[in-house]
């Protein structure tokens, strides 16, 4: 299970290397998501994926009776889903303005409506 983890964690990367190096920027966008996506795979799969129940603790014991979940990994994953889409929100509002003002998602269309650098100096 955790070689194909690691192999699923590996091509969502180079799929969003692949997409971040684009012109386009909604397929940086895109490349953008799936980076966190395999981010969040990883914080999950180093907290080891067993089968366990949940992490409680029965009324009078001191700690969990037998094998249980990590906690750690899933509250780290589940905030970083939370920023995750806060990113996404941000980055297609950004998308959405600069295709409203430029007519255009492409990078270097984009660099031309950058203002000339000043020759004097």
């Amino acid at each position: 299970m955790e070689a194909l983890t690691a192999i699923v964690i590996g091509v969502l990367t180079a799929a969003s290397v692949y997409l971040m190096l684009a012109r386009n920027f909604m397929r940086f966008l895109f490349g953008l998501v799936l980076l966190s996506n395999a981010a969040n795979l990883t914080i999950f799969a180093s907290g080891r994926m067993t089968k366990g129940a949940p992490a409680l603790v029965p009324y009078g014991a001191d700690a969990p009776v037998g094998v249980v979940g990590n906690a750690l990994p899933q509250a780290l994953v589940l905030t970083a889903i939370v920023i995750g889409f806060g990113l996404l929100a941000f980055t297609l509002a950004l998308a959405f303005e600069a295709y409203r003002r430029m007519r255009s998602v492409d990078t270097d269309d984009m660099r031309f409506a950058e203002p000339k650098e000043d020759a004097s100096k």
